[in-house]
């Protein structure tokens, strides 16, 4: 069951969120301010975060920037504003959605199935590869024990490289994996830039380009 921090400190659409999401088959933990929900994210391995912006202790901002520093976990950002500063702040502090208030639940509910979809659903939770372990159920890499910072997409290209090692995965695959349905504007250097991103992150001897063909992740990856 995929586990979903909500933090909203109005009582009512809180309950209202969290009933709706514990419909859809989540596990909910509602926080009403920052430093419960910063309690909460430690104590369990959340999945996705779903948090307001104005918060009676705090910015929901820096609430999303101190989450995104320890994991890749997604994040949903509830906004009564409607401004395109609002919006270039959240994605900047490393929300990867929003939904401006008022808004209906379905709406949300939806976001969050579509967003929950993309996650990895394997049973083997850690794959260790050399000095890189990923754990799936934190959405957490660690290089030589210290963690890294993956972007989404770098996350979910990592996590079909290390589902599938020493395979070569063509380019066509790439995108339909990573990208299809997202709505990204993409072109014919989406792969490549974002791959050279992710090697700058792992080590650049990780992922071997093979020429006209695609992309090979040389190493053995075991499932733990």
């Amino acid at each position: 069951m995929k586990k979903i921090l909500l933090l909203e400190d109005d009582v009512n659409l809180n309950q209202g969120i969290t009933l709706c999401l514990k419909k859809e088959g989540y596990d909910v933990f509602s926080c009403t301010t920052i430093r419960e929900a910063e309690k909460t994210f430690e104590a369990e391995e959340i999945n996705l975060v779903v948090s307001d912006i104005s918060l009676p202790d705090g910015s929901g901002l820096d609430f999303c920037k101190e989450v995104r520093q320890k994991s890749s976990v997604i994040i949903i950002m509830l906004t009564s504003y409607n401004q395109e500063y609002d919006v270039v702040a959240g994605y900047e502090h490393g929300a990867d959605d929003y939904v401006t208030k008022p808004f209906s639940l379905m709406v949300l509910i939806s976001k969050v199935n579509a967003l929950i979809k993309r996650l990895p659903d394997n049973e083997s939770r850690i794959f260790s590869s050399g000095d890189i372990r990923l754990n799936l159920s934190e959405m957490k890499v660690f290089v030589e024990r210290e963690l890294a910072q993956l972007s989404k997409t770098e996350m979910q290209m990592l996590v079909y490289f290390m589902e599938n090692p020493k395979q070569i995965l063509t380019q066509e695959q790439l995108l339909e994996k990573i990208w299809d349905n997202k709505g990204d504007y993409v072109d014919s250097n989406t792969v490549s830039v974002n791959i050279s991103r992710l090697r700058q992150k792992i080590g650049k001897d990780k992922i071997k380009t093979v020429r006209g063909v695609g992309y090979l992740w040389i190493s053995d990856v075991q499932k733990l």
